[in-house]
């Protein structure tokens, strides 16, 4: 497509990117103008951007449309990055600028001294390159040791002595990476981490456009978005933000971790890799609905450090994990084809305790003790949504009367059917999971194994290690229902 594009100025003005349509056409207008064409149109604005459609994405419509520079405060793991660079779909499918420049200059109006000197030596035959919405976008991880000739740039005595330039003269000068995202978008991430001196230089460029390398003024009017992100925590006065800076951006957004149990569910289905190119790969809802609620109780639990959050990545992790030891299992035994089971949750601890950040008390238990609490907690919220109301007193009873099941995490889908083919009402409970009767042996394992899973949460049985089931030995033959355990830790969970 760029080739069909004019390739000089002369043909550029004759084209439909005219100079009375391009000159005082900024940046922000052109995202400006853009979004009200899609809002017009009907059209979704951030696809793929999830549990944000009444609460993030009307605020960054919102500083569009003011043409402001934004900030995305947020925990990790809140899409903020991802968002950001989402911003491009609202930009022209090409932009012209006079080739050879370092800063995309302006092919009517150039900033540089190298663009003025390219219009003065070509004029109508001035060379013109294009560059795509992606090429438009730049984006930097804010580091203590980024230094402000990163940012902004410096004199080069290098291009100096080649050129036979004075050190003084603007030609001489390496620019960084902001006014290389001229005329486009310039994202930093994690901002606060940004040393004071170089958060001095990006306020100054953002209101008066002025900045200083090695005591050279240049005048510099950039023609760019400046887009941030944050954590909340470091985002203060008190913590490493400079006051003059936060005054300076015009919105403040803030992001959040998914508010309903189905968001998040969806999020993680968009996000994991479940379908794999080997054998095929069932995943029931209830396992699903398992996954998400770790994620869930680990943001609301006092063991886990909240200002660090539990990032959505946690149950993308622990799904794609799930599914990777099932598959494993099913690959083993010689099944068609895999059903995740509440054992392959267990399964992957290893990728639930690297994301979550414990608290002293929670690091005085450590991390697998909470991990495996957070498993048979979220076990119980899950059965308790679906079988509210249902009995299950004869499943319990007939582990009260000795029986026990072992249900290891390689024991195949046929085997395990054979297992707790014998407990009394078991199978027949998996209809509230929506199972039909002439549902396969690994569905139907599944579900049977959730279901004395959940009465394990509810401390109607016990389960070792192993993958035995068997009555809750202080109330066997009882009759008595279930009191929960002293441990004020655990009884958050209940």
């Amino acid at each position: 497509m760029s080739s069909q594009l004019p390739s000089t100025l002369e043909a550029l003005r004759k084209s439909e990117f005219t100079e009375e349509r391009m000159v005082g056409r900024s940046v922000k207008d052109e995202l400006r103008e853009n979004l009200i064409a899609k809002l017009r149109r009907g059209e979704t604005l951030f696809p793929g951007v999830l549990g944000y459609e009444d609460t993030v994405v009307p605020q960054v419509v919102n500083a569009v449309l003011s043409r402001h520079n934004f900030i995305l405060l947020g925990l990790r793991g809140q899409a903020k990055t991802r968002l950001i660079r989402m911003l491009t779909t609202l930009m022209d499918p090409w932009m012209p600028y006079l080739a050879g420049t370092e800063i995309r200059d302006h092919p009517y109006r150039p900033v540089s001294r190298q663009g003025q000197m390219i219009l003065e030596q070509h004029c109508g035959n001035a060379p013109i390159a294009w560059l795509s919405p992606e090429q438009r976008y730049v984006e930097k991880l804010a580091t203590p040791d980024v230094t402000i000739a990163d940012m902004i740039g410096d004199i080069d005595p290098i291009k100096a002595a080649r050129r036979g330039h004075d050190l003084a003269d603007e030609l001489t000068i390496h620019y960084g990476l902001l006014p290389r995202a001229n005329r486009g978008i310039f994202a930093i991430n994690e901002l606060p981490d940004l040393a004071g001196k170089i958060q001095v230089g990006l306020f100054n460029i953002m209101q008066e456009g002025d900045v200083q390398i090695k005591g050279y003024p240049v005048r510099m009017p950039l023609d760019i978005l400046l887009v941030f992100t944050a954590n909340p925590e470091d985002y203060t006065a008190r913590g490493k933000i400079i006051t003059p800076l936060k005054d300076r951006i015009g919105s403040e957004i803030r992001t959040h971790y998914p508010a309903e149990i189905a968001q998040g569910v969806a999020i993680t289905g968009q996000e994991s890799w479940t379908q794999r190119n080997g054998i095929p790969v069932e995943v029931p809802a209830y396992i699903r609905e398992v996954v998400e609620q770790i994620a869930f109780l680990a943001r609301e639990d006092k063991r886990v450090d909240r200002r660090s959050g539990v990032s959505q990545r946690l149950p993308i992790s622990v799904l794609e994990n799930v599914v990777s030891n099932a598959e494993r299992r099913a690959l083993a035994s010689g099944d068609d084809h895999a059903v995740p089971r509440i054992v392959d949750v267990y399964a992957a601890l290893p990728s639930m305790t690297g994301k979550i950040e414990l608290e002293y008390e929670g690091e005085l238990k450590g991390g697998d003790a909470i991990a495996r609490e957070l498993v048979r907690a979220a076990a119980g919220r899950v059965f308790s949504r679906h079988f509210d109301g249902v009995n299950c007193n004869t499943v319990v009873q007939w582990f009260e009367m000795g029986g026990t099941a072992q249900l290891g995490e390689e024991l195949p889908a046929a085997d395990v059917i054979r297992e707790v083919g014998q407990i009394q009402g078991l199978l027949e409970r998996t209809k509230h999971l929506g199972l039909r009767s002439n549902e396969s042996d690994a569905l139907r394992a599944s579900a049977a194994e959730f279901i004395l899973e959940g009465l394990v949460a509810h401390r109607r049985l016990s389960r070792s290690e192993s993958g035995q089931f068997a009555a809750d030995e202080k109330k066997r033959g009882t009759g008595e229902e279930p009191r929960p355990r002293s441990d004020p830790r655990k009884q958050q969970f209940q």
